[in-house]
């Protein structure tokens, strides 16, 4: 396999765990309806197929952030945003309303280990190389667990993000899909949003002749910290926009607002509510219609 050879493995390893009580319990009400999935190889191979599950979320109370100034935007703000020749979209807890590695760690048995980790790499209190790597130690996912998973979870997107991507492409505003997840998880995504594999920046997880689990190549730059806002850079440097926006849910997704980054980030609260990130955002969103409609 060329991409294992070319790639330098990053063995994970077990480091010691504190317990960690849940920081966003109750955060949100999902209703989910699920469609059939056809085998994993023709559904990549036919975009077309992948049917995502429809997620209705219960957004979270207002009245927990103490009413943020900057929920509603300024006009400077709605003017930034209306100018943008770029949109950068984190996937977990963004476009989709799952965390990917918690999914999947929860399908191959590990799910509560793994999803206390996944909250304090998101909000910024551990490294996230280190966040990564103590996550993959716990369940190690083969390459056909993999499959599986793919095969019977499909993809489950956040409400209004298909007709946003689909209003940021009639503008002409090129949208990209940055995360720390992994590639073989985003693929599918990536194909019911039109989104070119190109347009993808994510983590690759590592797999051996026999489809053992390896680990994860750390020459992607979103596996490890300040990763997303290298991302960014990339992109502006290669594209020459002028001016760009993140929208996530992370402190990963905060940090790529800086010179030579994004311009704008726009928190997304629909799913997860993180407010450290939260109050720092330039607007905090609930529903992806305020995006929609504030380009009209």
């Amino acid at each position: 396999m060329e991409a294992i050879a070319t790639s330098r493995v990053v063995p994970v390893q077990l480091p010691c765990r504190r317990k960690l009580s849940s920081l966003f319990a109750n955060s949100s009400c999902i209703e989910l309806r699920r469609y059939p999935c056809r085998g994993l190889f023709s559904i990549m191979n036919h975009p077309k197929l992948l049917r995502p599950v429809t997620a209705s979320v219960q957004p979270q109370e207002l009245s927990a952030l103490g009413n943020e100034s900057n929920v509603v935007p300024s006009k400077e703000i709605l003017d930034l945003w209306r100018s943008v020749e770029a949109v950068c979209f984190d996937v977990d807890s963004t476009v989709c309303v799952d965390e990917g590695i918690d999914e999947l760690a929860e399908f191959c048995g590990a799910g509560k280990a793994v999803a206390e980790w996944t909250a304090r790499a998101m909000g910024g209190s551990v490294p996230f190389e280190e966040a990564l790597a103590a996550r993959l130690s716990l369940f190690k996912p083969s390459l056909s667990k993999v499959e599986e998973y793919l095969e019977k979870r499909p993809p489950r997107l956040s409400p209004g993000i298909e007709e946003l991507v689909k209003k940021l492409r009639a503008n002409n505003i090129d949208v990209y899909l940055i995360s720390g997840g992994f590639r073989q998880m985003i693929n599918p995504v990536a194909s019911i949003l039109g989104i070119p594999r190109e347009n993808i920046f994510a983590n690759n997880l590592l797999f051996g002749n026999s489809g053992e689990f390896l680990g994860f190549d750390e020459n992607e730059p979103t596996s490890r910290s300040g990763g997303k806002a290298k991302a960014v850079q990339q992109i502006r440097e290669g594209r020459l926009y002028k001016t760009m926006a993140m929208i996530g849910d992370g402190a990963t997704d905060l940090e790529a607002r800086k010179p030579g980054g994004a311009d704008l980030f726009i928190c997304y609260a629909g799913v997860q509510l993180r407010e450290a990130v939260a109050a720092k955002a330039d607007w905090l969103i609930f529903k992806f219609e305020s995006l929609i409609n504030s380009l009209d």
